[in-house]
């Protein structure tokens, strides 16, 4: 279902989750996970703050079990096609859920809010140390279309 700013709290928690996994893996980018939920609020607000970004959040008997963050954007430039395309930014369902079906169905949402939008791809980036994650996208349907490498200076 659309998530609204009511939702906040339960995607400040979830993001937790998220953020735990991304700060064991890559600490020199991600900062620690918090129990002060409240500290990510502003991040999350501004899903609902712009025209052109949606959240959805998945229940379970009432329980917020996942979420996904998607916005649109645009190709453009002389060596481009113009083109809408969606970006799913975040995605995560909490562990006790996995294997539900949840974030494939999330991601079905954001596709069919990238149609409704007149969007013609939908891309997302995913670390190479998230194994779970890759292997989702991979299953319901994603393709590499490029590698993004770095070194640290």
């Amino acid at each position: 279902m659309t998530c609204t700013a009511v939702d906040v709290p339960a995607i400040c928690e979830l993001g937790q989750l998220l953020n735990a996994i991304h700060h064991a893996a890559r600490p020199e980018i991600y900062t620690a996970a918090t129990h002060d939920f409240s500290r990510d609020a502003p991040h999350w607000m501004s899903f609902f703050e712009g025209p052109g970004q949606i959240v959805f959040i998945a229940h379970v008997d009432g329980v917020a079990a996942g979420f996904i963050t998607a916005s649109l954007s645009s190709g453009s430039g002389p060596l481009m096609q113009p083109m809408k395309f969606v970006r799913i930014g975040s995605v995560w369902v909490a562990e006790r859920f996995w294997g539900n079906g949840i974030g494939p169905k999330l991601v079905n949402l954001v596709q069919e809010w990238g149609i409704q939008q007149s969007a013609k791809d939908i891309r997302l980036a995913v670390w190479t140390f998230n194994a779970p994650a890759v292997r989702l996208y991979e299953e319901i349907g994603f393709e590499t279309h490029a590698f993004e490498t770095g070194m640290p200076l």
